[in-house]
């Protein structure tokens, strides 16, 4: 992938271009409140379940009804967060304004920070419904307008080519279906194109983030016909990339599948281990999931097997659970 643009009657003209400048002058009005009060429904000193639950209720006008079914909250519990986050504010007096400069860099990326949340909430293997991606993704377009910078088409790019898959995913029955067996066919090429594009734009500025890079790796997936025509030594330098930027052993995890795909199982599974080995990653169901996956295709079925139930007693979601279980019952 390379890191790759109204004369014949003037009284005419005239009631055919007001209803537009209206427009225009209504948009611009509502610019700087839209503005504003992202930046502070995402004030850091709200909680991450606050600043969530106020952005999709003030920005994106869900209701306490509809906001819960994706975060496992009652209406009840979701409106206190609201109540909580509304009496900070003002307890602290927040402003209603755009940081200064010096400080809306930093704002910034706990604003995209929530967007992604949000996006992430509604992708989840257990929710049904779009609806919060959806949101997540017109709040990523609002944002892009409002503030155009490199991560903020990072982001936007990097839900876009998410979201793209939604319909390859999980199947009838909402089982989940790995990467290398989802039909590609029914990935939207759309929202390939478009995110693509904005992940390019980004990389171009040179002012890019971590939200950029995950983009650039989603991206050489959506350009592969399959996971074996994937350029995963590519993949492998864009995880070193990210990892100098932002260290995660979750990073270091996927640059691990990486190695495997690209150096061979042996050499994955050994930074896999030593992951492991470290207890940084002991409790991320994962991590078991893809040790036990590459034990699996290495022949070593009784690690597989110890790996694959240690996965299977740490995930909480059922479609994962499922999964999970089926693998298993593969290896009797």
């Amino acid at each position: 992938m390379s890191s790759h643009d109204w004369n014949n009657h003037r009284q005419i003209e005239i009631r055919m271009k007001a209803p537009r400048e209206v427009e225009i002058a209504f948009v611009r009005k509502r610019r700087p409140r839209r503005r504003r009060l992202i930046f502070t429904c995402c004030h850091p000193a709200l909680s991450p379940e606050g600043q969530v639950a106020l952005t999709l209720r003030e920005i994106c006008g869900l209701t306490t009804e509809e906001i819960p079914r994706a975060f496992l909250v009652t209406p009840a519990a979701l409106a206190q967060r609201i109540v909580r986050a509304k009496a900070i504010i003002r307890d602290k007096a927040i402003p209603y304004q755009v940081p200064v400069s010096e400080e809306l860099a930093a704002r910034l990326g706990t604003v995209l920070l929530v967007v992604y949340l949000i996006f992430n909430a509604g992708y989840s293997t257990e929710t049904t419904s779009a609806e919060l991606s959806r949101e997540a993704i017109r709040l990523g377009r609002l944002l892009l307008d409002l503030l155009p910078e490199p991560e903020v088409m990072g982001l936007l790019g990097l839900m876009l080519l998410h979201e793209s898959r939604r319909a390859a995913r999980t199947s009838s029955d909402g089982d989940l279906i790995l990467l290398d067996q989802q039909d590609r066919s029914l990935w939207n090429r759309d929202q390939i194109a478009e995110g693509i594009s904005l992940t390019e734009s980004a990389l171009r500025s040179r002012r890019f983030g971590a939200y950029t890079l995950q983009a650039a790796i989603a991206a050489v997936h959506a350009e592969s016909s399959s996971v074996a025509s994937t350029d995963w030594r590519q993949i492998t330098l864009l995880y070193d990339q990210l990892l100098r930027i932002q260290p995660s052993p979750v990073v270091e995890l996927n640059r691990a599948v990486a190695v495997a795909m690209c150096e061979g199982l042996e050499q994955g599974l050994a930074l896999v281990d030593d992951l492991l080995a470290r207890e940084q990653l002991s409790g991320y169901h994962l991590a078991h999931s893809v040790r036990a996956d590459m034990c699996r295709r290495l022949g070593r079925i009784p690690e597989a097997r110890a790996s694959y139930e240690k996965a299977l007693a740490l995930a909480s979601q059922e479609p994962d659970r499922r999964f999970l279980a089926r693998r298993l019952e593969e290896l009797k």
